[in-house]
């Protein structure tokens, strides 16, 4: 590779949340907190302070320079400052202000700025307990009951009137009056029956979409919260799959619709049958038809209101609720993640979400405090978010969505999450933006637990979105070395398709070979064990090292550990790092732990560019250069 024209990647002033910058732990009201900044030593910097806002009103404090680089970094290309932060708010915001020659750039969480910013993206410590520190390990295994395995008990089971009935291994509808009734039996046995396959996989947690009765085979319009669906195997067949996950060291997850009930459900029955009953003020009633409030203007999902304390006290408050009740013995659920949480408690003038949020996670603590709280959020989620209530999102806004439109074909017919219009190709500096844009407005301890996803049962499927098995590689790279938790999506992991949300509910394939990629498997495979046996990868902080139109470059890093993660979506011109970045010629060369990509060192000084710099300054001798390969990924162990 020519590199006449590869450009350079220098260090930039940086703050995240992780250990390296902010000590470990929850901070309580009027603890005084050091909070550390990187500068490169080139970077003409005369003075460092933290800028914090304290009751509304901004103020200023002089950062001191620390004399050691508390992450062993190499120190000769980097300085280092430390400030003391009061958190006098429940959420404190701060971002640096560095004095440079001329004038002043402000660090906050999408980066540096030569210019003044709103108080929108600062960095933010919250004194709210983060999500347990298991949700780190391994990923998290979606499931939808109805197409992952169907076990001999199935067939004894009477199909209910409402289902139509499919062969395993039909390819659902993605369209038509059936979408929601085809039935492939699928069951809980069947599920318990596979579980070394997850455990191959690595995967360290297991969250199931609905399990209460209802009239669809997605089960979002439960007709009960008091038992498990029969067609599933019921309680006994739930609370032997949870002894069996727990038995495996996994986690299991519960998924809830607090924002809704079926039509058929006891509670909107009665309400139905008696305006005396109790249950009457559980939901919401109009004049017109069909006289009370669907959400979505569903009829068949009557929304429920929680203006009503025995609603609040049935559903989600105290050990009793449905929230804690499966929680406990014989089920033991390790959290739950909750259907439409942005909805959940919003009608009209009534907002009672936070609210809501805060009384699951304060019902939960009281039976389990390692258990997880996750909401489902396909928008901007950074509003319900402070820590609070749930402990983090299913996020497609920072990572489902950027993602897709790195490595979408231009001419892609795929439906875009909600959009009337295909999925879009944009490029890397567009992407990164969006990362930076929804990441920022977050405190670094749900960022750092957010469930990043590559499809679910509510999306098309990535291989029908990038079509190739490269760039299957190129995303799950990113998954899995991306700040957040990994979601997997059953079936994606061995190369099922699927054009939307209800095409992508694919039976898994086990008795059909040719409907089974054992190449994508051992990617997922492989990366997942990565991710497991790197503690930067699952609770490092994250620095942007080089962005390119078909290339993106990022740093992973603890006290213990840096990964430097390269990934390309397609040839490039590749870039030259730092040695502050990599490590100098004198330091031990960077160990591959997985992909192709070639790093090797780059001994002669070349020209350098970076935020804070200009074309004609240059890097000491040892660059290392990184190759412009690609569709291609790299991940190394750097010094």
């Amino acid at each position: 590779m020519s590199t006449a024209r590869v450009p350079t990647a220098g260090p930039s002033p940086h703050h995240d949340g992780s250990e390296l910058y902010v000590p470990p732990g929850t901070p309580q009201l009027g603890d005084v907190v050091p909070v550390r900044v990187r500068v490169p030593a080139d970077l003409p910097v005369r003075s460092v302070w933290l800028r914090t806002v304290r009751d509304g009103e901004p103020r200023l404090s002089p950062a001191r320079p620390e004399p050691t680089d508390p992450g062993a970094a190499a120190d000769a290309h980097e300085r280092w400052f430390v400030a003391d932060l009061l958190v006098h708010n429940p959420v404190t915001s701060y971002r640096f202000f560095l004095e440079v020659p001329g004038g002043y750039l402000w660090l906050n969480g999408r980066g540096v700025h030569t210019r003044d910013v709103p108080d929108a993206a600062d960095f933010r410590l919250t004194v709210h307990p983060p999500a347990p520190t298991w949700m780190a390990d391994g990923v998290v295994y979606q499931i939808f009951p109805d197409r992952f395995a169907r076990s001999g008990a199935a067939d004894e089971r009477e199909t209910p009137a409402w289902a139509r009935p499919a062969v395993w291994g039909d390819e659902p509808h993605g369209a038509g009056p059936d979408v929601g009734t085809q039935l492939y039996g699928g069951d809980l046995a069947g599920i318990e029956e596979h579980l070394d396959h997850l455990a191959e996989l690595g995967v360290g947690t297991v969250y199931l979409t609905p399990v209460f009765p209802g009239r669809s085979n997605h089960r979002y319009d439960a007709s009960t919260f008091d038992h498990v669906d029969p067609l599933l195997g019921g309680d006994e067949a739930y609370a032997s799959l949870a002894r069996a996950v727990h038995d495996r060291g996994m986690r299991l997850l519960g998924d809830l619709t607090t924002n809704h009930t079926g039509a058929g459900h006891e509670w909107f029955t009665r309400a139905l049958a008696d305006p005396q009953a109790p249950e009457r003020d559980f939901f919401y009633w109009t004049d017109g038809d069909p006289g009370y409030v669907g959400w979505l203007e569903h009829a068949s999902l009557p929304k429920l209101r929680y203006g009503s304390p025995e609603l609040t006290a049935r559903m989600i408050a105290g050990p009793g609720s449905v929230v804690g009740r499966y929680l406990r013995a014989p089920f033991d659920l390790d959290g739950w993640r909750i259907d439409v949480a942005n909805m959940t408690g919003r009608y009209g003038a009534e907002d009672r979400t936070h609210e809501i949020a805060r009384t699951i996670r304060t019902t939960m603590a009281e039976i389990d405090p390692d258990a997880v709280l996750i909401g489902e959020h396909f928008h901007d989620a950074s509003g319900d978010l402070d820590g609070d209530g749930w402990h983090a999102n299913m996020n497609y806004s920072a990572f489902t969505r950027p993602v897709w439109t790195w490595l979408s074909p231009a001419d892609s017919a795929v439906p875009y999450l909600g959009l009337p219009v295909p999925t879009p190709r944009r490029g890397g500096h567009e992407v990164v933006a969006t990362m930076r844009d929804f990441d920022a407005v977050l405190p670094w301890s749900v960022t750092a637990r957010q469930w990043n996803m590559l499809g679910s049962h509510d999306t098309p499927r990535l291989r029908s979105i990038v079509g190739s098995d490269e760039l299957v590689e190129v995303a799950a790279t990113l998954l899995v070395t991306y700040p957040g938790t990994p979601v997997m999506f059953a079936g994606d992991e061995v190369g099922l398709t699927g054009l939307n949300g209800e095409h992508a509910r694919a039976t898994m394939p086990w008795d059909e070979p040719e409907r089974w990629d054992e190449q994508t498997f051992e990617t997922y495979r492989s990366l997942v064990a990565l991710r497991r046996g790197s503690r930067a990868l699952r609770d490092g902080g994250m620095r942007w090292v080089h962005v390119d139109d078909d290339a993106l470059v990022y740093l992973r890093e603890t006290a213990d550990e840096r990964v430097l993660v390269a990934v390309a979506r397609a040839p490039w011109r590749g870039v030259r790092l730092h040695p502050a970045l990599v490590g100098g010629p004198d330091a031990a060369a960077p160990e591959r732990l997985y992909g192709d990509l070639d790093l090797h060192l780059d001994l002669p000084a070349v020209p350098t560019t970076s935020p804070t710099r200009t074309d004609d300054e240059s890097l000491p001798d040892g660059a290392w250069l990184l190759s412009g390969d690609g569709p291609a990924v790299g991940v190394w162990r750097v010094a």
